[in-house]
């Protein structure tokens, strides 16, 4: 298998990141020009009005478990460990979360936000454990 397919998956991830931001940029200056804010509140966050602080949240999200993925991703890539298991269970762990940023965007519900971060990371750590048996070479 081409090692290189890992950074599709980790590309598809900075997509996420980059189009948050966009929805960040997008909330902010429409709660300024509606008068729901003013530009002074987003020195802090926590006079950050609603509409964008969600936004703000999941944008740190994004930094947090991805930082295991990113790492996994490149370290895959360096032992040759990329297979079709590894690279689906990657991908799959972007599609969680992607649905994790809709959520979080929209209904904001907590149940479905928090049953997509689990997937994600269940997936994530069953990727960590098939590299600990790569590196043992079991696998």
């Amino acid at each position: 298998m081409n090692q290189t397919a890992i950074f599709w998956p980790m590309l598809a991830h900075v997509l996420l990141i980059y189009i948050v931001y966009a929805v960040l940029g997008r909330r902010r200056y429409f709660a300024v020009r509606s008068g729901e804010a003013k530009a002074g509140q987003y020195k802090a966050r926590s006079t950050e009005p609603v509409s964008s602080v969600t936004v703000a949240s999941n944008l740190i999200n994004q930094f947090e478990l991805p930082v295991l993925f990113y790492v996994l991703c490149l370290a895959l890539h360096l032992t040759n460990g990329v297979n079709y298991l590894t690279l689906a269970l990657m991908w799959i762990f972007v599609l969680t979360r992607y649905v994790h940023a809709w959520i979080h965007l929209t209904s904001n519900s907590l149940r479905l936000r928090n049953r997509s971060f689990v997937l994600g990371a269940v997936v994530l750590l069953l990727g960590w454990i098939w590299f600990a048996l790569h590196l043992l070479q079991v696998v």
